[in-house]
């Protein structure tokens, strides 16, 4: 059988949408066929302001992702937190940094979804999906909504709960809130939903 690559791309400052990668990469292997793996973007702050900001530690067990490598994948997902309704200047300079992939359309046809983390209600649940989406045109991606496949966990209304039908979210609050199980739920949801489409469409 042949395998289909899916990249999961992501940066994370506080870990809320490392949880939430993590959880898509376990929902995307959940598919027969399919090799997801986890890559992160390379950090652009200096050590001594992520001290500052009491970021933890990044994990040993995810490799940085160069531009280039890119074309080796059949899809892709993408998260990042929110700042002021756009995606980290982290994710934004590495998407500055595939010109020559997009001179050359090397990513056009792909699928991708997005995900992502913000700090509050007004903190870009469905606008950092719609900024993040004018990456994915431009190289002729192909962007990959949830909709509202998720069911009934769309229209929870009795929690908190990230996420819409761009794609799966979380919600950060101070900093001390983690992913809920509906936001990890709909996270490894996404991952099986991307890697479906992804597959059906690498098989063309």
């Amino acid at each position: 059988m042949a395998i289909t690559k899916i990249y999961i791309i992501y940066y994370s400052l506080h870990k809320h949408v490392e949880y939430m990668a993590r959880e898509v990469q376990r929902g995307a292997n959940s598919i027969e066929g399919i090799e997801a793996t986890l890559w992160q973007v390379p950090e652009t702050l200096p050590s001594v302001v992520l001290k500052k900001m009491k970021a933890p530690p990044k994990p040993d067990d995810v490799p940085v992702i160069s531009p280039d490598q890119l074309i080796e994948a059949d899809g892709f997902l993408f998260g990042f937190p929110s700042r002021f309704g756009v995606m980290a200047a982290q994710c934004k300079a590495f998407f500055d940094a595939t010109n020559s992939l997009w001179e050359t359309q090397a990513l056009a046809g792909k699928p991708a979804g997005i995900f992502w983390s913000t700090g509050f209600h007004g903190g870009g649940q469905e606008l950092t999906a719609l900024t993040a989406i004018t990456q994915l045109a431009h190289h002729g991606m192909i962007f990959v909504p949830l909709g509202y496949t998720f069911g009934s966990g769309m229209f929870e209304v009795d929690e908190v709960k990230g996420g819409s039908s761009y794609g799966a979210g979380t919600y950060a609050g101070d900093g001390t809130r983690q992913p809920t199980e509906l936001e990890l739920q709909q996270a490894f949801y996404q991952g099986k939903y991307v890697s479906e489409i992804t597959k059906k469409l690498s098989k063309n």
